[in-house]
């Protein structure tokens, strides 16, 4: 038997393939653009996203010779917050709105202003964010009425792959809880905010578990594909919690730390959990409970800036080697990581990227160290933040691009105060979308059993006490700054 997670991202689809002896078979990937009309927007055509799945799993069968009625379930792992607006013939009505395009702004003050903080909080559990679904429905109701008349469906990226595939509307629980539509504390669609939205009961998927199968694939794509037998799809999940997953972090002590472009902090927890300033976002996980997600905008983008930008011809390696020289601490150097402005904790667009604390004696290596500071104490602002909710923190999983350097997650380890695993696998979303897959064959038991089999811890870097010493005085200093500088920030982007 044969699982396939269909990982649909923002530039390309990874189908990804797993067996019952639980090994990854293979993998291919197919691309696909993203449009900048206008300043501030990000849209894509669904069709591409449809075609280029369709591409990819006919490339994947024939790559490695798969038997043509071996698949036996298919899970998502998707592009989180755009919005699939169809008419009453499941045509597109217009561009997806993705996740990164930040035209809303005004609706998510008409969102926040209606509700108030705290009323919002306690519907959604998250603030209006610019890159959310619900922002995007308003400003389609406002910008294009004509459009706004027509629809008869909206969902999110994966699930109109899935309506492609299957024929059914359905979403699971954790991409429903990014469109800040949904009750999370509930698992239910908020009907006071869809009220406000103008989003009618009709126009909404079915909700599921991530696991949970949602339907099976018609037999005209079987044809297309040149598949054969019964294969079930389930609900998948978002990128975010897809890849949780795929690292194994969907028990209560288990964080991940994703290092890649921006930086993602992921918790995993039992129950509901709230930040009062939703500072976190609050979001349902694929294994039916709950986590918590913080996101920094700048992580080891900040490194790429430093090598590629600053220091160009020199180097990842040397520079590396450089900063290993340096004592925790940078010499009282701090880098402040927010060269595209900051979400969590702060969520402020005006932020700027700062190195602050130089002097004649700095070198190279001390701003290196530094930046690859910054962002931990970017990334540890979050941890704080879950240990206020109560959240235990018992162990740290890294993974992306940041990953492979020995000397970060030795910061990391460092700055959090906790020991950072490497696990045997770097698939992310795609692999947690095969082991949901899985789960919904009936081959696991849980998603927790599927990653058990699955994901390995293979190495621990464990703190160095006197570093630890030295990060603990330095971190409230860096904490400090952004107060400190937040109303020069605004004046220099105006």
């Amino acid at each position: 038997m044969i699982f396939l997670g269909i990982d649909l991202g923002t530039s390309s689809v990874k189908i990804l393939a797993t067996n019952e002896k639980h090994e990854i078979v293979g993998d291919v990937t197919k691309e696909y653009p993203v449009s900048f009309p206008q300043d501030k927007w990000a849209e894509q055509d669904p069709h591409d996203w449809w075609t280029q799945t369709k591409a990819a799993i006919i490339e994947l069968v024939e790559k490695y010779d798969l038997p043509k009625d071996s698949i036996r379930s298919i899970g998502f792992s998707g592009q989180m917050h755009g919005l699939v607006a169809l008419d009453v013939n499941d045509d597109v009505l217009l561009p997806a709105i993705l996740w990164c395009d930040n035209r809303t702004e005004a609706e998510c003050d008409d969102i926040t202003n209606h509700f108030g903080k705290d009323k919002l909080r306690d519907l959604v559990g998250n603030k209006a964010l610019t890159g959310f679904t619900a922002p995007k429905v308003l400003w389609v109701k406002k910008n294009r009425p004509d459009l706004f008349a027509k629809i008869e469906h909206i969902m999110l990226p994966k699930d109109y792959v899935r309506l492609c595939l299957t024929g059914d509307y359905a979403i699971d629980q954790s991409d429903a809880a990014g469109t800040i539509m949904l009750d999370v504390a509930n698992r239910t669609w908020s009907k006071e905010m869809c009220k406000f939205l103008g989003v009618k009961d009709s126009w909404l998927p079915k909700l599921y578990e991530s696991y949970e199968v949602t339907g099976t694939v018609t037999e005209a794509v079987k044809a297309e594909l040149g598949l054969e037998g019964e294969i079930l799809v389930v609900g998948g999940a978002g990128d975010q919690a897809a890849g949780a997953v795929g690292t194994g972090t969907v028990r209560e002590g288990i964080v991940s730390v994703t290092l890649g472009t921006s930086g993602v902090v992921f918790a995993a927890h039992e129950t509901y959990a709230v930040d009062e300033d939703c500072r976190l976002h609050a979001f349902c996980h694929a294994n039916g409970k709950y986590h918590s997600m913080g996101v920094m905008l700048s992580a080891a983008n900040c490194l790429n800036w430093w090598v590629e930008n600053i220091n160009k011809g020199v180097g990842f390696e040397t520079l590396l080697a450089e900063a290993e020289l340096v004592e925790a601490g940078s010499n009282k150097l701090i880098f402040l990581p927010y060269l595209m402005g900051e979400r969590t904790p702060y969520a402020d667009a005006d932020a700027k990227g700062c190195f602050i604390g130089l002097d004649m004696n700095t070198s190279r290596g001390h701003m290196t160290r530094a930046v690859l500071e910054g962002v931990s104490f970017g990334l540890n602002d979050s941890l704080e933040i879950l240990r206020d909710l109560k959240v235990p923190i018992n162990e740290v999983r890294v993974i992306g691009g940041g990953a492979k350097s020995p000397l970060w997650k030795q910061i990391l380890a460092d700055v959090f105060n906790v020991e950072i695993q490497e696990i045997n696998t770097n698939q992310g979303g795609g692999l947690g979308a095969a082991i949901l897959a899985a789960v919904g064959a009936g081959v696991y038991k849980t998603v927790e059993e599927g990653c058990d089999q699955l994901i390995r811890v293979t190495n621990t870097v464990k703190p160095i006490p006197a570093n630890v010493a030295m990060y603990q005085k330095t971190y409230p200093l860096y904490n400090k700054l952004y107060g400190d500088l937040a109303s020069w920030f605004k004046v220099a982007s105006n």
